[in-house]
């Protein structure tokens, strides 16, 4: 891979957008082999997934404006399901993920944070949807989850100024759940990462897709899928074990995803 690191880490996975003299951007090439590691991580044996940018700089600054500049109609659409089908794949990856956000996060780099599980940030980070500014809407997800993340009026707020904002506001209106000096970013996301992979995977990814799934859908539909997923979760050996170890008063043996 040329524009795309992947380490294992015990049962963490951390991928990297590894193009920091371009601070990161999003080409076709980045996006292809972003694809393709996801394809690659193992799911048995990884129970959380970190991505974070090269450098201290920027964690994805958009996709690349000089790719885009000289697209038709037609090839913007397809650059923009290209961007758009990588990201709902990690949107619906079973393995929880972590946007490890250390410097820039525009355009496509905060679409890509918010296609993520959970983000947390530098104190450096900057985010925004700059494509109104460029002549065109932001293409990879933002106008959509932009608006479930922080609320359809500020989303529409950062969208339309097309303006940057910093770590702090981030965090104050919910897009991101933590800032960190940049030092400790990746350690944090890694602890975090830990405790994840400490809980019963069937659980914890059954979880995942009752909340993105129960979203989508009015909560009476929404309660139901909970209940399928509730109850898919039992007879399994990491429920049995989880709950012989509490009703024994004892601490439970590592869960095996099974």
């Amino acid at each position: 891979m040329e524009f795309i690191t992947y380490e294992v880490e015990g049962q963490i996975g951390i991928i990297t957008i590894n193009r920091p003299k371009a601070l990161n951007a999003l080409n076709s090439a980045v996006l292809d082999e972003l694809d393709k590691t996801l394809d690659a991580v193992d799911q048995e044996a990884i129970r959380c997934l970190i991505l974070t940018g090269a450098g201290e700089k920027s964690f994805v600054a958009g996709a690349d404006i000089g790719e885009m500049s000289t697209l038709t109609k037609e090839g913007g659409e397809a650059f923009g399901k290209h961007g758009n089908d990588v990201f709902r794949a990690i949107e619906t990856l079973p393995i929880p993920t972590i946007a490890a956000v250390n410097g820039f996060a525009l355009g496509g780099g905060c679409e890509l944070s918010m296609a993520c599980d959970i983000r947390i940030c530098a104190d450096t980070a900057v985010f925004g949807q700059p494509e109104t500014g460029l002549g065109i809407t932001p293409g990879f997800g933002g106008t959509q989850r932009l608006a479930r993340l922080v609320s359809p009026g500020m989303a529409k707020q950062l969208i339309y100024t097309a303006k940057n904002i910093k770590a702090d506001e981030a965090y104050r209106i919910g897009l991101v759940n933590a800032v960190y000096p940049l030092d400790e970013l990746l350690p944090a996301a890694e602890k975090l990462a830990e405790t994840i992979a400490k809980n019963a995977p069937i659980a914890v990814r059954a979880c995942k897709q009752a909340i993105n799934e129960g979203l989508q859908v009015d909560m009476d539909k929404a309660i139901v899928i909970e209940e399928k997923l509730f109850g898919s979760c039992f007879q399994s050996a990491d429920q049995i074990e989880g709950m012989s170890a509490f009703l024994e008063k004892r601490k439970h043996e590592p869960y095996q995803n099974k």
